[in-house]
């Protein structure tokens, strides 16, 4: 028997190789441990869950649905290759975790007065929290602009993203408390948008069609 006909022979016989699994998709875990959280917080912007009497209400939605869940979607983005999922992750992970710890700070009184070393007044708590809020608004109003590529239902929930937290913080600034239920409806507006992305994530993953997404605003 020729070389030929030998390595034929042995090719026709060996079992086809099995192939690759397709990579994860991380917006499936990220997305879908957002949604708790996202409508804790709308919840709670609606007056539906009363933070006075219950001031870690939300804490357990936010550190551990969110924060926590999200930090490992965004693991698994840095583990596929895939930096810009990673990046968004990453970001509403940290708000979500530092958004609880703050409020287990605030709501125990981890925090005091330096100067005297007695608990915070109402000034400074709201000192601390217009500053938190004016950072991570700042920083997602840049994640907005800098993912314009996107398609245009990711701008769409950023937006909504954005509006809530400028509402948010100009509420607690100029102690609106009536811009509190307005900022309850966007965050149900950008929970909605990011459900859909989740559906179309999950219909591809498991073989159906894209769902429509829009054009991107800013195109290559």
């Amino acid at each position: 028997m020729s070389v030929e006909s030998e390595t034929a022979a042995a090719t026709a016989a060996a079992p086809p190789a099995a192939a690759a699994p397709p990579p994860a998709n991380p917006a499936l875990l990220g997305l879908i441990c957002f949604l708790p959280a996202g409508i804790t917080l709308g919840l709670w912007f609606v007056g539906y869950l009363d933070t006075t009497a219950l001031p870690g209400g939300m804490i357990p939605a936010l550190t551990f649905s969110a924060g926590l869940f999200m930090m490992i979607a965004t693991i698994s983005a840095l583990r596929v290759g895939d930096s810009v999922s990673a990046a968004i992750f990453g970001v509403f992970s940290a708000f979500w975790t530092s958004f609880g710890v703050l409020l287990m700070a605030l709501n125990n009184g981890w925090i005091i007065d330096a100067g005297t070393g007695e608990a915070l007044s109402t000034a400074q708590i709201g000192s601390i929290q217009s500053t938190y809020l004016l950072s991570f608004t700042l920083v997602f109003i840049l994640l907005t602009l800098a993912t314009l590529r996107l398609p245009l239902m990711f701008t769409v929930g950023f937006v909504l993203v954005d509006i809530t937290f400028v509402l948010a913080y100009l509420g607690v600034t100029a102690g609106n408390a009536g811009l509190f239920p307005i900022a309850g409806i966007t965050t149900f507006a950008f929970c909605a948008v990011f459900a859909y992305i989740l559906f179309d994530a999950f219909g591809q993953t498991l073989g159906g069609r894209a769902m429509a997404m829009g054009n991107p605003l800013v195109r290559s």
